[in-house]
């Protein structure tokens, strides 16, 4: 890959994940409570796939930044946590045909793949009440994608 596709993954996701908690904290600290939740992946923190190291670069170094951050954050009353996607049917896949979709889902151990409304779902809970002891955390939602050895799909 070329530097400039590096540095445009880097900043998409990586650079946004800090600029974004920054220029939230004042409004934060001023209220004295916060929930940042941020959008990782499987892809880097958990499995890799080749072409993506800039993507799995990104994705990691998320979560290096939550951790150090809920470290931070934490007198303040100020919670940040992850949520790990695994393959989730949008618009960004409708180009890889249905066989290829219906392979995707089969290595799934669901069967599936994931819908928008089931990761936030866990967005939803971690900004939640009920997630007010959690953070520095991370919720992977890939209906067990991750779980299989090998790489042949589940019967």
């Amino acid at each position: 890959m070329e530097p400039d596709q590096w540095e445009l993954v880097q900043n998409t996701n990586l650079r946004s994940a800090f600029y974004c908690t920054k220029a939230a904290l004042p409004y934060m600290k001023e209220t004295g409570q916060g929930r940042i939740i941020l959008t990782s992946s499987i892809t880097g923190p958990v499995t890799g796939d080749p072409g993506w190291s800039h993507y799995a670069a990104s994705k990691a170094g998320q979560l290096g930044f939550m951790r150090t951050a809920a470290l931070e954050l934490a007198p303040h009353n100020i919670t940040i946590n992850a949520v790990l996607p695994g393959n989730v049917k949008t618009e960004a896949l409708d180009d890889l045909g249905d066989g290829y979709l219906k392979k995707m889902g089969q290595m799934v151990p669901l069967g599936r793949l994931g819908a928008p409304r089931e990761v936030a779902s866990a967005v939803l809970f971690l900004a939640s009440d009920e997630a007010s002891y959690i953070t520095g955390q991370q919720i992977v939602v890939d209906g067990g994608q991750v779980l299989p050895e090998g790489l042949e799909a589940p019967d």
